[in-house]
């Protein structure tokens, strides 16, 4: 048993699984944080350069590129950094700046999301009255609410398990997460379980809610339309129900990798199931909506063009 005073820093064991081929890793996370990096950026730019893009629906997407870019940033250096690592350890304020980055990007994630569906649910039931409910103020309020609560529930979180005394410092996966280190408690942890059932509550049912009453709501309106409204309706929303998706399903990843033992369960397979959330949101979701969205296509092959005429241009 360790002194928790004594603690300075973690150590991540499944670095020490890698073995010889740690430098091929490497090349391949670096290659995919930049793939998630561009792709990000680039939804980004093209709805801020792109007039005709700037109404709530792609405003909120903006949200969800910038969130999949702070989600990814807290974990790929680290990673990276630690695969050329010949020590596996992350210091103990570094540990916990991880937690607080990764759980905020997962409930910001979550609201994001939410956001996304009720937007939908305005514009397909509440057409007519789309601008006067969905305008900039309130748009701008929800935006500032969807991320003032993820950081403030996750930040006395993180401190409440900042103050626990540990009795350890091995952690089974490759980056820091708040179940991890709870499990290294060597105190009585009835008070924190209560906050952190609150925490989960919080950012869980409020925004499956919201999504689940919008979708509801979605449905009711297009039973009772025409043909060509319920192509419409579902052409605005299959992007989000994918990346909604794809999301939950990184998610129960999550879980399951945390919760079970999984020593019998490949490592590669285990880090896979381990990152899913961090990896797969960001990379995917700015590529399902420049695929699935009519708009951003035509605006993104329009900015190819013009790039390449300024290249030709330029060249000449």
């Amino acid at each position: 048993m360790e002194n928790s005073s004594l603690i300075m820093s973690f150590i991540l064991a499944p670095y020490g699984e890698i073995g010889s081929i740690k430098y091929l890793y490497f090349s391949f996370v670096f290659v995919l944080y930049l793939v998630i990096i561009a792709v990000n950026v680039a939804l980004i730019l093209i709805v801020h350069v792109e007039r005709s893009l700037h109404e709530p629906m792609y405003i909120y997407l903006c949200c969800l590129a910038i969130n999949g870019l702070f989600g990814s940033t807290a974990i790929f250096p680290s990673i990276l950094v630690n695969l050329i690592s010949v020590t596996m350890e992350i210091s103990q304020l570094s540990c916990f700046i991880q937690i607080f980055c990764i759980h905020t990007y997962c409930f910001a994630e979550f609201t994001n999301l939410a956001l996304m569906g009720y937007d939908r649910y305005i514009a397909i039931c509440h057409a007519l009255l789309y601008h006067n409910i969905m305008n900039l103020s309130k748009m701008y309020q929800l935006i500032f609410l969807s991320w003032v609560l993820p950081i403030c529930v996750i930040t006395v979180l993180t401190v409440l398990t900042a103050q626990l005394p540990l009795c350890g410092r091995i952690i089974e996966k490759i980056y820091c997460d708040n179940y991890s280190v709870v499990k290294l408690a060597c105190t009585d942890i009835n008070n924190y379980n209560i906050y952190g059932l609150v925490s989960v509550f919080l950012s869980i049912f409020p925004p499956l809610l919201i999504i689940i009453y919008s979708y509801v709501k979605i449905l009711q309106v297009s039973l009772n339309a025409s043909k060509e409204s319920q192509a419409k309706a579902l052409a605005t929303c299959t992007p989000h129900l994918i990346t909604l998706g794809n999301f939950f399903l990184s998610v129960c990843f999550e879980v399951i990798q945390s919760r079970f033992n999984m020593h019998h369960v490949p490592y590669v397979a285990r880090v896979i199931l381990s990152v899913h959330v961090l990896i797969f949101p960001p990379l995917l979701n700015p590529i399902i909506y420049g695929a699935k969205t009519q708009k951003i296509k035509v605006c993104f092959k329009r900015l190819l063009k013009h790039m390449k005429c300024h290249t030709a241009v330029a060249y000449y």
